[in-house]
């Protein structure tokens, strides 16, 4: 694989249909920006609709905006209902929205709002979209995970909202790591199907907006620092793209910056963490999120 992955390795993607969660700022807009750019038509599925307007205008191609709040299963019911109505077919989700940090609060439905926004929310959307993509050759799923899915990361199913105590950064770990089981998990489901793909990426340490619910002992540093250890939100859009776009990528991979700690540098192959590997708790947490979603998928667990 190329050290040097950029933008112009993205391969002709008119025809395909894109849906990119969180596109009106930061990795996601970068990524929709792209996408477009390369042809594809793409969906900003977004909370705020006016901000997702005004990030559509700054983009070339053809570009739609579709109201999405992660924090809440209606919204994601009526996003998922619209898009099934608008279009017969997808080539790429993209689950790139989330939170990071943020103080202890609920969504909606009464999850805990890192694990409810990053994770059961694209788990549930994933759900609602994906016999849309099952007949389509070369479709993906690509998830956004983080390198805080190893920082006082588990998943905690004695404790999953953390309702007994609250750790800005253990919950954030916590559904970080939770969209990478996701991702092993529904690869595995969707082998035998032999079309679609799930892929996981991360944007290594990129300067977006994410940062702001962190606390100031952390964003001041980086803000600080950001110049010497932060890339650009283009660079860190990267692997996300080269999950979405390259031919060569395979299901079940991983793509991150390949450069010192994957802090920064084009995207390459990456591992993650032991834990996440660890089939029975991917199993063990898909069947926790179909009882809390709602959502049952159209495919089954593999044998």
């Amino acid at each position: 694989m190329s050290d040097k992955w950029t933008t112009a390795s993205i391969p002709d993607q008119h025809g395909r249909v894109a849906v990119v969660t969180g596109a009106n700022t930061g990795l996601g807009f970068e990524t929709a920006k792209a996408l477009a750019e390369r042809g594809a038509s793409v969906v900003l599925a977004v909370r705020n609709v006016e901000k997702g307007e005004k990030a559509a205008a700054r983009i070339s191609g053809e570009v739609t905006v579709q109201a999405l709040d992660l924090t809440s299963l209606d919204s994601v019911r009526a996003a998922a209902q619209a898009l099934r109505s608008r279009y017969d077919r997808l080539d790429l989700l993209i689950n790139n929205a989330g939170v990071m940090y943020t103080p202890k609060q609920t969504t909606a439905d009464g999850f805990e709002m890192q694990f409810g926004t990053n994770h059961l929310g694209h788990f549930a959307l994933t759900g609602l979209l994906l016999d849309l993509m099952l007949p389509v050759s070369g479709s993906r799923v690509v998830t956004v995970s983080s390198t805080g899915h190893r920082i006082r990361a588990a998943i905690h199913f004695d404790d999953l909202q953390w309702e007994r105590s609250y750790s800005r950064a253990g919950a954030y770990g916590q559904s970080k790591l939770a969209n990478l089981m996701f991702t092993y998990e529904l690869q595995r489901r969707l082998a035998s199907h032999g079309t679609t793909v799930a892929v996981a990426a991360h944007p290594g340490l990129s300067s977006t907006e994410l940062v702001r619910n962190s606390p100031a002992a952390i964003r001041l540093p980086l803000t600080w620092l950001a110049p010497l250890v932060t890339q650009t939100p283009a660079m860190g859009a990267l692997p996300t793209l080269r999950a979405a776009a390259d031919p060569a990528v395979l299901g079940g991979q991983y793509y991150g910056p390949g450069g010192r700690l994957q802090i920064k540098g084009h995207p390459q192959l990456v591992t993650s963490s032991a834990q996440s590997y660890e089939t029975a708790v991917q199993q063990r947490l898909w069947a926790v999120s179909e009882d809390l979603t709602g959502v049952m998928f159209p495919v089954a667990q593999s044998q």
